[in-house]
């Protein structure tokens, strides 16, 4: 009786060792299902891919997919709002699981998170008031005008090394909003956002135009996520297939794109 009770304990113990040496340590995917919500981070101030209402809950196209995708994945959202250039970090530090705000692929990004598959592909545009006497008939003429962008977009990016537009024309701003706001007061001559956002700003500040849109800086958008994540890539990219498929993702498009 003593051997059988000294074996119980043994095999007891052992169990245990493997469990606290990882051996039934849970991936970051079910964690996320067994906790029942999945921490979205966002930028809210980017309509309409992502915003806040008249009645203060988070809209867009990037809120309502992201939500039908927590649905299918079996949990809630969890909505973070952080400044836009804050999001990479808070993904890559764990603060947030993931992150959607109209996020395109670029090499620098990759370095330190992954992305999902791509969901919806954006052009950039050129925003100027409705009072601007200047020309921009190509990209490169902004650079003789004072410029306003959010910080840390693909917009940033493009003015800064492509275009290498000089430091002191260059305003960079935590929210689209407020460089719309101070494009139309003259505080900064043009702005440059995705296209969709800036017309949505244009339509919603007033006195507002674009002059210019193409493929500068924007492209495909994804969902961003942590490096070497793969599970939950692999269940957001088979989730996000399926609503291709199904054409959810077009009609969404139609709901916020269209005039």
């Amino acid at each position: 009786m003593k051997k059988i009770t000294w074996l119980i304990s043994l095999i007891v113990l052992v169990s245990l060792l493997l469990t606290a040496c990882g051996g039934g340590a849970q991936s970051h995917l079910e964690k996320i299902k067994q906790a029942g919500v999945i921490k979205v981070g966002t930028s809210a101030d980017y309509p309409p891919f992502e915003y806040v209402d008249e009645n203060g809950n988070k809209a867009g196209f990037d809120i309502e997919l992201m939500e039908e995708i927590a649905k299918r994945m079996g949990v809630k959202v969890e909505w973070v709002d952080m400044p836009f250039d804050s999001l990479i970090a808070g993904v890559q530090e764990g603060k947030i699981d993931c992150s959607i705000s109209a996020f395109n692929y670029t090499e620098e990004r990759d370095k330190v998170v992954d992305f999902s598959e791509a969901y919806y592909t954006a052009e950039d545009a050129f925003l100027v008031a409705e009072t601007f006497t200047g020309s921009i008939t190509k990209p490169e003429d902004v650079a003789q005008y004072k410029v306003g962008v959010q910080s840390g977009t693909t917009q940033d990016d493009w003015l800064t090394n492509v275009l290498q537009i000089p430091e002191q024309n260059l305003s960079r701003y935590d929210r689209a909003d407020q460089a719309a706001l101070d494009l139309k007061s003259g505080r900064i001559d043009v702005m440059m956002a995705d296209a969709i956002p800036a017309k949505a700003l244009a339509q919603k500040i007033g006195g507002l135009k674009i002059v210019y849109t193409g493929v500068l800086s924007s492209g495909p958008m994804n969902i961003v996520l942590p490096d070497g994540d793969t599970e939950l890539a692999q269940a957001i990219n088979d989730i996000l297939k399926q609503l291709q498929q199904e054409g959810f993702i077009d009609q969404l498009a139609q709901k916020y794109f269209t005039e």
